[in-house]
């Protein structure tokens, strides 16, 4: 029996739907990402944490996260983060407690106001876009005066975000090549002007924010591994004493 045309259109249908995502994500930008690997050192996440505070809490959130738990977990004390790490006031005019959200004073209306729509929250950014996606897009900002705040990029086409880093990374420009087959492909930048860190400097200043972001989006990571191996051995050990158990009970049972 052949199916009917309605069903037909049905399988179709969410064919499309289905690979819409992957159609959706080859249009959406064709720079290729680079790899990352997070680093979860105290240094590494403190240093990612003092550029965080400076550069990106004034206009984004992170406020799923306290600055308490960032401090216990990056090794810093309560009054280290307090006196260098916290730059908002509360309601009152008073400094922000340590153990408050990690916000911003700037409201929903003037974030819509200034940049369109308003900065999305960047606690869970690193689980959303990935590691990779971050570590790229932080390094793939380029001078164009036709946009708004005079950046573009290249992993996020047209996006609206100032490039908040330009005074340490310089401006650049992207430089493309053909493929061999009529299509121009990204091979990499030219540093039109420079910044006050060299590229080095610069990838590990990029290095390090990623990876403090990569721990706002999962702070129980380590803690959870350690847990888990301990809890796969307490089975496997119980296993073994369970079989040996089940052994001695039965073993003058007679079998039919």
């Amino acid at each position: 029996m052949l199916p009917s045309k309605k069903s037909l259109r049905l399988v179709l249908s969410v064919a499309v739907l289905v690979a819409s995502p992957g159609i959706a994500t080859a249009a959406g930008g064709g720079a290729a990402l680079e790899h990352f690997t997070p680093e979860r050192s105290d240094r590494a996440l403190q240093r990612g944490a003092k550029t965080f505070m400076n550069y990106c809490l004034s206009c984004h959130t992170a406020d799923y996260h306290r600055y308490s738990h960032m401090a216990r977990d990056i090794g810093l004390s309560n009054e280290a983060v307090s006196e260098n790490l916290i730059f908002t006031t509360d309601k009152k005019g008073e400094r922000t407690k340590i153990g408050a959200l990690m916000g911003n004073n700037m409201s929903t209306d003037y974030g819509k106001q200034a940049f369109g729509a308003v900065p999305p929250n960047l606690t869970l950014i690193a689980r959303s876009r990935g590691v990779d996606w971050l570590y790229t897009y932080m390094k793939s900002f380029y001078l164009d005066e036709s946009r708004p705040f005079g950046a573009n990029n290249t992993v996020f086409p047209q996006v609206g975000m100032p490039h908040v880093l330009a005074g340490l990374q310089g401006w650049q420009k992207p430089v493309y090549e053909s493929d061999g087959h009529g299509h121009e492909v990204l091979s990499g930048f030219q540093q039109i002007t420079a910044g006050k860190l060299s590229a080095q400097e610069y990838d590990s200043l990029v290095t390090d924010l990623v990876s403090f972001l990569d721990y706002l989006g999962d702070p129980n990571r380590e803690a959870r591994h350690s847990l888990g191996i301990k809890v796969m051995l307490f089975l496997l050990v119980f296993l073994v004493l369970a079989v040996l158990l089940k052994k001695e009970y039965w073993k003058d049972v007679p079998h039919s």
